[in-house]
C-alpha cells in the first residue's frame, strides 16, 4: 500500500463513527453472529474467527446474494497499524480474506468492493 493510500485509509478508518456503528447506521447482529453494515442497501454481516475474515453478502431484499463474480478489499486499522486484506469470493455468498493476526474490540474494519450484481459498496465496522 502506497503511503497515500495509507493516509486515506488511516483518515477515512478514524473518521468513521463510534463503537458498533456501520456505515451510519447501528450496527446489529446478522444470522452468523456477526456485525451488520447496511452499505447502498444491501445487508453485508462481517465475521471473525481467528485469522479469518468472513464478509456474508446479502441483497436489497436481505436474501443472500451470490458471491460468484463478487470481489473487494479489506482496510484493517489495528494497534497504531493500518493493513489491506484481498477478499476472495466463496460460496455461497461470502468473501474471505485472512488477518496477519487476530483483532481485539476497538479494531476497525472497512471495506470495498464489487458485489456478485454489480454494486460497488462501502461498509465500515468497529469490532466490539
Amino acid at each position: 500500500m502506497t503511503p497515500t493510500r495509507r493516509g486515506l485509509a488511516a483518515i477515512l478508518l478514524a473518521t468513521s463513527a463510534g463503537p458498533a456503528l456501520a456505515q451510519g447506521t447501528p450496527a446489529r447482529r446478522g444470522p452468523n453472529g456477526g456485525l451488520v453494515a447496511i452499505a447502498d442497501g444491501h445487508p453485508i454481516e462481517l465475521l471473525l474467527a481467528g485469522t479469518t475474515l468472513t464478509l456474508f453478502l446479502s441483497g436489497e431484499d436481505g436474501r443472500p446474494s451470490p458471491s460468484a463474480r463478487a470481489s473487494g478489499r479489506a482496510t484493517v486499522q489495528a494497534g497504531g497499524q493500518t493493513a489491506s486484506v484481498t477478499l476472495t469470493p466463496a460460496e455461497p455468498n461470502r468473501l474471505v480474506g485472512t488477518l496477519a493476526a487476530p483483532l481485539a474490540a476497538g479494531a476497525r474494519v472497512v471495506f470495498n468492493g464489487t458485489l456478485g450484481d454489480g454494486h460497488r459498496v462501502t461498509a465500515r465496522y468497529v469490532l466490539e
